[in-house]
């Protein structure tokens, strides 16, 4: 299984984003849904993120035009949150972003309603369902994904924690792409603890932790 990538959402601060940027990760997520505690209006100062990591705009049944106007400001990517269309998904792809559509996941969850999807994102993240649409710090059962029918590689979030880091690493699937970390790592909501993050990805490279 290859390396899981890393993404951190729900930034805001720029000298935390600056904090974070520093460290070993592959994303950065910003949340342009007003719901969020981890809202932000604008996409920060991007000068000080590494041109390797990709910048990725979180959204919740936006416009096309909401969308397309923070794509313009430095986006590499979106992930979206809501009911959004796959004829939208597909209209994103073709501007040659990251396009990860988010599904929440309970026991009950349908996953042929991917299937619409499969084409036109380039990534599924599953997290745990919810009205929040995400970051809610609760994680769900990943003995579901046993069941998830697609070769279609995905991202892996909700209540991501130190506690729960080692056995998410360890999961036995080729299609787990990476693992997104947000509200477990945090000091205060949009404000990530750079400790916490830095020891997760000891843990993830199987390195030794200090006490």
């Amino acid at each position: 299984m290859a390396a899981l990538q890393i993404k951190v959402c729900g930034m805001r601060d720029p000298e935390n984003i600056r904090q974070i940027a520093a460290l070993s990760i592959d994303y950065l997520g910003f949340i342009f849904y007003a719901k969020s505690s981890r809202y932000t209006a604008q996409l920060p100062d991007l000068s000080a993120i590494p041109p390797h990591i990709k910048k990725i705009g979180v959204f919740v049944n936006a416009t096309a035009a909401a969308i397309n106007e923070k794509i313009a400001q430095g986006l590499d990517g979106v992930q979206l949150h809501g009911q959004e269309s796959p004829a939208l998904c597909a209209s994103l792809k073709s501007e040659n972003i990251i396009v990860i559509k988010a599904f929440g996941i309970d026991q009950d969850f349908n996953w042929q309603t991917l299937e619409p999807y499969l084409q036109v994102a380039d990534y599924f993240l599953f997290d745990t369902k919810s009205n929040q649409h995400g970051g809610t710090g609760q994680h769900f059962d990943w003995s579901i994904l046993a069941n998830y029918p697609f070769q279609k590689s995905y991202f892996l979030s909700g209540g991501l924690s130190l506690d729960n880091m080692q056995a998410a690493a360890s999961m036995n699937d080729s299609r787990l792409i990476g693992l997104d970390l947000n509200s477990r790592f945090e000091s205060a909501p949009a404000l990530k603890d750079s400790n916490r993050i830095i020891q997760a990805l000891k843990i993830i490279n199987n390195e030794q932790i200090s006490s």
